[in-house]
């Protein structure tokens, strides 16, 4: 019985010191700090350029800011800029970037110029995708360049870790996204460690950037929906119906993701893929509005403002076009993210959902919307969860979330992802 005992103790995994874990505060604050001021600085440079070519520009040539000629030529336009930068830039703004997720490779110094400005004119120029993926690729690259020029004794795979929670951790303006996405990655390898020990710099790292960012620019994801009480009965059920209904449906873009980047990359150069893109984008603009366009923060706002304002079929048209606007951008070459429009997509559903029945609460419907459309085109089972009850902001959602995300995890899992290998077949 003693030596069992004895098994049992020796078994336990042992916890980090505090004099080890108190030397990584300060290089992870840093990386917190530089990271978020990256994703500032990106996002207002670009928001100033966009109020030009949204504003001023087209005011002076007496075009509609968003008639549907502007918004064609705005987005060819920036097709044809973003790939003179792709073209001639040194690093031709990074790797092709359906083959990038959230984990970001390492890419040399020479590279970040061209994709900080590919970035920059994609966020002001109009097209469905987000600052995400660039921002933690730049952010990861900068913080291993310099990491490894101040400390050099620190080992090198420890910098992108921090500088991904960082950014993570501006992007929505609180650390414990960072924390969830760091937790999913250490449940994939083989980790040894306490997990808060594991995740003590990065958690660092992301709280320091979610701070400086809140600090500066004061983001926020809480849509001002109508308050939700107590779940019901009826509402477990619309949330699962709703939550597969949005994976199923961000499924559908997921399958025809390789076939879309094929008929681009059929193209073979970035001045005919990106603009023939922006010309497609543009027709859908067209067809479904401003709110289709840019990465989609601001536009789920003035969606949720008046949940009542729009019928089911107007509804139903944003969700088709801004997927596919999303399907589009992500496939022809822009340098961006899928996260911020399939938020879009899942609000827009959701709001659909409730027009269509009358009984669906306007939080149910768009966080369950939400959290299914995410599930399937980011894989990102914790992120999933946290940004769908961060919009709504109502804890009696949460169990009903975490009840709805168990059938649409089943409809994803196993499947193919919206990433590609270098060859152009999905990553499973």
């Amino acid at each position: 019985m003693v030596q069992d005992t004895g098994h049992r103790a020796a078994s336990v995994t042992p916890a980090t010191p505090a004099r080890v874990l108190l030397p990584s505060i300060v290089p992870a604050a840093a990386v917190g700090v530089l990271s978020a001021l990256v994703l500032v600085g990106v996002s207002a440079a670009a928001e100033e350029l966009q109020d030009v070519l949204w504003g001023p520009l087209p005011d002076a040539l007496g075009i509609g800011r968003y008639s549907a000629l502007w918004m064609v030529v705005m987005l060819v336009g920036t097709g044809v800029a973003v790939g003179l930068v792709v073209w001639r830039m040194p690093g031709h703004a990074g790797p092709d970037p359906a083959t990038v997720g959230l984990d970001a490779p390492v890419l040399p110094p020479v590279v970040l110029p061209g994709l900080l400005l590919a970035t920059a004119l994609m966020l002001a120029g109009g097209p469905s995708l987000g600052p995400e993926n660039p921002i933690i690729t730049v952010n990861v690259a900068l913080a291993a360049w310099l990491g490894a020029r101040a400390l050099p004794r620190v080992p090198g795979r420890i910098w992108p870790a921090l500088a991904e929670a960082a950014t993570i951790g501006a992007l929505f303006g609180t650390p414990v996204a960072a924390a969830l996405v760091i937790s999913e990655a250490l449940a994939r390898q083989e980790i040894r460690g306490l997990l808060w020990d594991n995740v003590f710099a990065p958690l660092t790292a992301g709280a320091a950037g979610a701070l400086t960012a809140t600090l500066i620019d004061h983001p926020s994801f809480d849509l001002d929906l109508p308050p939700f009480g107590r779940p019901g009965w009826g509402d477990l059920l619309a949330a699962v119906v709703i939550a597969s209904a949005g994976a199923l449906l961000g499924m559908a873009a997921v399958r025809a993701f390789p076939y879309a980047h094929k008929a681009f990359a059929a193209l073979r150069h970035p001045m005919l893929m990106l603009p023939a893109g922006g010309l497609v984008l543009g027709g859908l603009a067209a067809l479904g509005g401003h709110l289709t366009l840019f990465k989609g923060l601001d536009e789920i706002a003035e969606l949720a403002h008046d949940p009542d304002g729009r019928s089911a079929g107007e509804y139903a048209l944003l969700t088709v076009v801004k997927l596919a606007a999303l399907l589009v951008a992500a496939s022809c070459g822009f340098r961006g993210g899928r996260i911020f429009p399939a938020v879009f997509v899942g609000t827009a559903l959701g709001l659909c959902a409730h027009a269509l029945v009358s009984g669906v609460h306007p939080s149910v419907g768009v966080s369950a919307a939400v959290l299914g459309i995410l599930l399937a085109i980011t894989r990102q089972g914790w992120i999933s969860l946290f940004v769908a009850a961060v919009l709504v902001a109502s804890p009696g959602t949460i169990a009903l979330l975490c009840v709805a995300s168990l059938p649409a995890w089943l409809l994803v899992t196993g499947r193919p992802q919206m990433q590609l290998r270098e060859d152009g077949t999905p990553v499973r």
